[in-house]
């Protein structure tokens, strides 16, 4: 039986007690909650709460071939091959924002856009949501990342993104999900 999210209706079975703001950047804010938890007995959550939507961008020109972004994390203190990806901020159409993320990373404009899939990341402990997008009909200028981003941007095949992820070298989540999300629809004649 196929499930819809709107079909799945479940009771909350947490109780917040209280809720205090403990640290905020532009871009997070992470908050420790006072609750009792779904067995009835008092406990602590905390929970970052992110001001953007995360967004990714898949481009794919006629042939399959896509881009991606390297660049160094710093949370995981490693270099990182990514699709492109931003934030947006919420309440701004994800589709706007990542067409303004592919151009600043990329140069890559696209005159087709098709959503891929929509993400909760790492929900044990944020309220971080992602939306994914392929870009196709794809136009090249200059890109213009921002002062906090020095990136690395290949044009490689799509078999070659994919394998990239079986093979590890890709591990970022939104990247993994759109590359093997694309796959499927590719091999099915969808995308």
């Amino acid at each position: 039986m196929a499930y819809k999210k709107s079909e799945m209706a479940y009771k909350n079975p947490w109780t917040t007690l209280s809720s205090e703001v403990k640290f905020e950047t532009p871009w997070i804010k992470v908050v420790k909650h006072d609750v009792l938890n779904p067995a009835g007995k008092p406990g602590l959550y905390g929970v970052v709460n992110f001001h953007n939507l995360a967004i990714g961008i898949l481009p794919l020109d006629e042939e399959y071939n896509t881009w991606l972004v390297g660049q160094w994390r710093y949370p995981l203190n490693a270099y990182h091959w990514e699709i492109p990806e931003g934030g947006g901020p919420i309440g701004t159409d994800p589709l706007e924002s990542a067409r303004r993320e592919l151009k600043e990373e990329t140069g890559i404009e696209a005159g087709e856009w098709l959503p891929l899939c929509q993400l909760s990341l790492s929900n044990s402990a944020t309220d971080e949501v992602a939306h994914v997008f392929v870009a196709r009909n794809l136009s090249f200028g200059e890109s213009h990342p921002e002062e906090s981003e020095d990136l690395t941007v290949r044009k490689l095949p799509f078999t070659e993104a994919y394998e990239m992820v079986n093979n590890g070298v890709i591990t970022d989540a939104i990247s993994v999900a759109a590359i093997l999300k694309a796959k499927i629809l590719i091999d099915n004649g969808q995308l």
